[in-house]
């Protein structure tokens, strides 16, 4: 296939449904490809056991059509990746965006033309599209992990990875499970494996910290009032610094101000009420490191009172800043090593030594299984863009831009790229954030831009090395602000082997939204247009 478009989407997630939506109003022709066989992005891929979102249901949906927002009901406090599936694809139906979306097809490659000032998009179906724009929605989360261990082809049994899990499910009734990793996944799954299999074996490099979700049907009450003021309650989520949580009650003074017993008895609280809510308590978990070790022992203290063997709850204590790392929230996952059938095998001291056909090897051991799960997460927010062959003015390639680690400006576009974009990209507040609400605000400032270049017969558009040098320098001034770079997390790219470590969200939805508006009153400052 050969076509001409206006815009080229990559991805046909919440990031690239939206952008569908916002290229018809304008007016524009638009071609989505997407290499699944069907929308929903990550929630198409990962759907692993006990796969769920972190950000209530309510609040993780798009806020764009309030017809929409008044007729889906949710069913869970936390809703399952399921039914965030089936809202994608009733998204899908109620706009009718699949005749705009091709399915099962992978971009290769998008090269810039500097004599038309297009982009060649090429798939591996051969087709080829000349856009005036593309858009890159590939998502954050989206671009699975897979360490490389010495001897992994030779290993005999089914393997799987929480990213890429078989859409028909996986039966592990009478089978031994071996699983690598304890972060967001492994916490999630590592409870409904252990139900059905015979034994599992957890390998865990990093203790992570985890809070009960308090996960339960969803309250109809909640909802409908909700619902009486769908604005206003949009409203006040943007206010906050993650774009979700404005009914959380927030502490606003020092963790340190309190009492010892004033201090527990609200962690106990919080620690009841589940969810992101425990980190609210006191304003200062994530600024000072006294104040953050107040909470992280609590936690530390909750898996000792949890886990029954003592061995077992101290290779269970994490040491990081808890929230340097994102918060993981479970649904019994500190009680699951309690069960007979499973084992915990710290891989930190003594990392894993390779793979065998039956298994694999730490300190000399072999541990033997039927079934080897992978639970590594993912090539955070830049695995999916380098993954394609994206080259910009003079041939330039984005993995040379970015050898260093990712550079942009406001998360949309990086220097000698004319006319590329990318939705909830590094530089932006992204993956701290509502993802939902992020994507909504992306894409929104894309096309607005796309729309203002038009109307005034502009045919380039792009952001400069400086402006982009100043906004990696800032968002970094603003996380070393913070507690967040003290730990070796997916933030800064530390999962992934020779990755550059950069941290790449910016915190803070508020002030990045007013910053992006302030850029358009200017005259899109920071930009070059032509």
């Amino acid at each position: 296939m050969e076509r001409s478009v206006d815009i080229a989407v990559v991805g046909a997630g919440f990031a690239g449904m939206y952008t569908i939506v916002k290229a018809r109003e304008l007016d524009m022709s638009v071609r989505v490809f997407e290499a699944g066989t069907d929308v929903g992005g990550t929630w198409y891929w990962n759907r692993y056991p006990g796969a769920r979102c972190d950000v209530e249901s309510v609040e993780y949906s798009y806020s764009f059509d309030e017809a929409l927002q008044q007729e889906w009901e949710w069913t869970e406090r936390y809703a399952p990746q399921p039914e965030i599936l089936k809202y994608a694809q009733h998204v899908a139906d109620r706009f009718d965006l699949r005749k705009d979306i091709q399915f099962s097809t992978r971009v290769v490659s998008a090269h810039f033309n500097e004599d038309t000032n297009t982009w060649t998009v090429t798939t591996d179906a051969n087709d080829v599209v000349t856009a005036r724009f593309v858009v890159f929605a590939t998502g954050c989360l989206s671009s699975a992990n897979r360490p490389h261990f010495s001897g992994a082809e030779s290993f005999v049994g089914d393997v799987y990875h929480t990213g890429e899990w078989p859409h028909d499910g996986v039966d592990f009734s009478g089978k031994r499970v071996g699983l690598i990793g304890t972060g967001s996944s492994a916490i999630q799954s590592i409870p409904i494996i252990a139900q059905n299999a015979e034994h599992l074996t957890v390998f865990q490099r990093t203790a992570s910290f985890s809070v009960p979700a308090r996960n339960d049907s969803i309250d109809l009450d909640y909802v409908k009032d909700v619902k009486s003021r769908y604005p206003e309650f949009r409203k006040a989520n943007r206010q906050q610094t993650g774009a979700f949580g404005s009914t959380i009650r927030r502490g606003d003074s020092s963790a340190l101000d309190a009492s010892e017993e004033e201090r527990w008895a609200e962690f106990e609280r919080r620690w009841e009420e589940g969810g992101f809510a425990f980190l609210s308590s006191y304003n200062d978990f994530l600024l000072r490191k006294d104040a953050n070790d107040l909470v992280a022992e609590f936690v530390r203290h909750k898996i000792r009172s949890i886990v029954k063997d003592p061995a077992t709850a101290e290779l269970l204590m994490p040491t990081q800043v808890i929230g340097c790392k994102r918060l993981c929230l479970d649904t019994g996952y500190y009680e699951t090593f309690n069960r007979d059938n499973v084992s915990l095998v710290a891989v930190d001291t003594h990392p894993i030594e390779r793979i065998t056909e039956h298994g694999l090897m730490v300190n000399g051991v072999e541990h033997t299984f039927d079934v080897l799960v992978y639970a590594t997460g993912f090539d955070a927010m830049t695995g999916s863009l380098l993954k394609i062959d994206i080259r910009g003015r003079n041939g330039v390639s984005l993995a040379d831009a970015w050898h260093a680690g990712p550079v942009t400006y406001l998360g949309v576009n990086t220097a000698g790229f004319p006319n590329m974009f990318m939705v909830s990209g590094p530089g932006s507040p992204s993956v701290l954030t509502n993802m939902i609400m992020s994507i909504e605000q992306h894409v929104e400032w894309i096309t607005d831009c796309i729309d203002h270049m038009t109307k005034n017969k502009l045919s380039v558009i792009e952001t400069t090395e400086q402006s982009q040098a100043g906004w990696v320098a800032f968002v970094n001034a603003v996380a070393d602000m913070t507690l967040y770079p003290s730990c070796n997390s997916w933030y800064l790219g530390a999962n992934v082997p020779g990755k550059p470590r950069v941290f790449m969200p910016l915190i803070g939805f508020p002030t990045y939204v007013d910053k992006c508006n302030e850029v358009v009153r200017n005259g899109y400052e920071g930009f070059v247009l032509a």
